[in-house]
C-alpha cells in the first residue's frame, strides 16, 4: 500500500504476482488512488508482467472478505503518511521514496522506477524466504 496506488504499490503488486503466482492473493491499494504511472507499467513489462491488469484502488474499496483474510499488510510510503487498513494482519513497513517524484528525462525517470522495482523485488524475495517458506 501507498498513497496514490500509482507507482510503488503497483510495482509491488506486479512483482509479488510474478514471484508468488496463484499461491497467494495479492492486491495493492492507496488512500488517494490516482492512475497507474506509465513508468511503473513499463518497468513491470520489462520483467514479463502484464501490466494491463493493473488499476489504482482505494483502501476503502478493497473487498471486506479480502481485508478480513489478510495475512500481511506491507506499506511503502516514505515521505508521506501511509494509508491504514483495518486488519489484524502483521504490518510491515518498507519506506521507499516515490519514484514518481523523480524529475529528469524519460530515461532518468525510467531508471528510478527500475531501481525501485528491483529493490521491491529484493525485499519480496527475502520476505518469501523468511515469512512464506512454503512459497519459495
Amino acid at each position: 500500500m501507498c498513497v496514490a496506488n500509482s507507482a510503488r504499490s503497483q510495482l509491488a503488486e506486479g512483482v509479488a504476482k510474478l514471484l508468488f503466482g496463484d499461491r497467494v492473493e495479492i492486491m495493492s491499494a492507496g488512500s488517494r488512488p490516482a492512475q497507474v504511472n506509465p513508468f511503473a507499467a513499463n518497468a513491470l513489462r520489462e520483467i514479463g508482467f502484464d501490466s494491463s491488469t493493473l488499476y489504482s484502488k482505494a483502501v476503502n474499496d478493497l473487498p471486506v472478505e479480502f481485508v478480513e483474510s489478510l495475512d500481511y499488510v506491507i506499506t511503502l510510503c516514505a515521505e508521506e503518511v501511509c494509508p491504514v487498513v483495518l486488519s489484524n494482519a502483521p504490518k510491515i513497513h518498507w519506506p521507499l521514496p516515490d519514484p514518481a517524484n523523480r524529475i529528469g528525462s524519460d530515461e532518468e525517470q525510467m531508471n528510478t522506477f527500475r531501481t525501485t522495482r528491483d529493490e521491491i523485488q529484493r525485499r519480496l524475495q527475502v520476505f518469501q524466504r523468511e515469512a512464506l517458506p512454503g512459497n519459495s
